[in-house]
């Protein structure tokens, strides 16, 4: 036998002894699972994601650097991290986001998509990462008001198109009708109504953003608003490894850093 076949023979066996070390210490191999093709990614390696990039403060550009930024952008990306992928936000105007996701442009919806049957017949979803309750807000103080049985009677300030408008009127109290939470709070504020009747995290983002209010909350609904990541139906897999990943993030804390660095609050439960 010649020298040269004696050396490719050694080479051969020293690779194939290699490769059953790997086998036998259970680390991966390099397959296609590396890059998240296992998944059905748009591109192979990267968790492609859609978000509005105008919806403070879940998703939005910073003052100054216009880097995108927001809650549900750094869970997208803490998640990305986890899995071991690249990501790319892709910026998608609301009215179109889900016709985006049915045409394959990107993997998953992070844009505090909430969670009910219709959208559940159509899409998958990842376990909630934001949990927020209906919550009734009051002048800091005020103790008339305690539960919404208290609001009958009352006056609240509430936007004619929303469903805090059917509840509060479900509750008895006498509606004044506003645009929004600005002037719902100017109204309170100002000791034109009782009380308005709206989210909790729009609550937490007002108290971030002002500080020292002199609002608080006197309720809770018992029914709150669930909101996660959003897929098509023939990502059942991806579905799994983001619920992983999200378990492992709330279980290291991360998931209340982020609530409480944008809301005041961990939101994640």
């Amino acid at each position: 036998m010649s020298r040269t076949r004696t050396l490719l023979g050694l080479v051969a066996a020293s690779a194939a002894a290699l490769a059953l070390a790997a086998c036998s210490s259970g680390a991966p191999a390099a397959t296609d699972a590396a890059s998240g093709d296992e998944y059905g990614l748009v591109t192979a390696g990267t968790l492609t994601v859609a978000t509005e990039g105008t919806y403070r403060p879940f998703s939005y550009h910073e003052d100054g650097s216009g880097d995108l930024t927001g809650y549900d952008v750094e869970v997208a990306e803490a998640v990305a991290d986890k899995l071991g992928l690249e990501i790319e936000f892709q910026e998608t105007q609301w009215d179109a986001i889900f016709a985006g996701l049915d045409a394959g442009r990107f993997d998953v919806i992070a844009n505090q998509v909430s969670i009910n049957p219709e959208r559940e017949e159509q899409y998958l979803f990842s376990e909630p990462y934001t949990v927020s309750p209906g919550v009734i807000v009051v002048k800091e103080g005020d103790s008339s008001i305690s539960s919404f049985d208290d609001l009958a009677g009352k006056t609240t300030a509430q936007s004619l198109t929303s469903n805090w408008y059917e509840l509060a009127q479900e509750s008895g109290a006498n509606v004044e009708a506003v645009e929004g939470w600005a002037q719902a709070v100017a109204l309170l504020e100002q000791g034109r109504v009782d009380a308005t009747i709206n989210d909790k995290l729009t609550y937490l983002d007002y108290v971030k953003t002002n500080g020292q209010s002199g609002l608080e909350v006197a309720a809770e609904t018992d029914d709150p608003s669930l909101s996660a990541l959003a897929f098509t139906k023939d990502k059942a897999d991806l579905v799994a490894a983001i619920d992983a990943a999200l378990a492992e993030l709330r279980e290291e804390g991360v998931l209340a850093e982020l609530g409480d660095k944008y809301f005041g609050a961990d939101v994640s439960e």
